[in-house]
């Protein structure tokens, strides 16, 4: 695509964006995806948004497939407070069994984020626009990003991540859940080093996301896609 029709698409995205409107997604709704790499099914993950249009609780459980099984399910959970700009996390937690997790707390009056990872504390200074890896994806569902690009810190308890995603376009998107009107989005890579982020979003569901792609610098790529969505 050419730069022209690039931001041509773009300017539609945001378009079809803005006409959509932003009511809010159900107080409780949850996601079911396959979770792919290089083709190959690894396992099953539900993903629960729960809000009261104050506060939100997202929880995201993954369960391996065949031998992957034996390693039982891994929990993320965020939550924290809806504001006019978005999801503001209050807390992330990142559990892989009984004896791994960690965490990030935001402390969002003394703009710092409080890391917990292996018995260890780490307090860092909390950019205006950090979002942890659920509230990242779920933001969206209550207020749409501005512009044609955008920048955001990823706090996952094992530090501070800069992302800058620019607006692709307008696409159709074929999944085991049905055909979705999607905004897709992509992080900007800053090298060749740099793994390659795109989430798609479901215009007429929420803008909830429905597909979340990432390639690492060695090709192998990392897929998961929504098969079903219900209460």
């Amino acid at each position: 695509m050419n730069s022209i029709a690039f931001r041509r698409a773009g300017i539609a995205a945001l378009a079809l964006w803005t006409a959509a409107g932003q009511a809010a997604p159900p107080g409780r709704i949850t996601l079911h995806y396959e979770m792919r790499r290089n083709g190959t099914v690894l396992g099953d993950v539900a993903e629960t948004l729960e809000h009261d249009g104050r506060t939100y609780a997202i929880t995201s459980e993954v369960r391996g497939r065949g031998i992957l099984a034996l390693f039982g399910v891994l929990k993320r959970t965020s939550r924290g407070r809806i504001t006019s700009q978005g999801l503001r996390p209050d807390e992330f937690r990142d559990e892989r069994g009984s004896s791994w997790a960690v965490s990030a707390k935001f402390d969002w009056d003394a703009r710092s984020v409080t890391q917990e990872r292996m018995g260890k504390s780490e307090t860092l200074k909390m950019p205006a626009t950090a979002q942890d890896p659920l509230s990242l994806a779920y933001s969206f569902a209550f207020v749409p990003p501005k512009g044609k690009e955008y920048d955001v810190t990823r706090a996952d308890g094992r530090g501070l991540t800069p992302f800058r995603f620019t607006v692709v376009g307008n696409e159709k998107l074929a999944t085991p859940a049905g055909e979705f009107q999607t905004l897709h989005i992509a992080k900007l890579r800053d090298g060749p080093e740099d793994k390659a982020t795109d989430i798609w979003f479901a215009a007429e569901r929420d803008f909830l996301p429905v597909r979340v792609l990432i390639v690492d610098t060695d090709g192998t790529r990392s897929d998961q896609v929504v098969t079903r969505i219900g209460k």
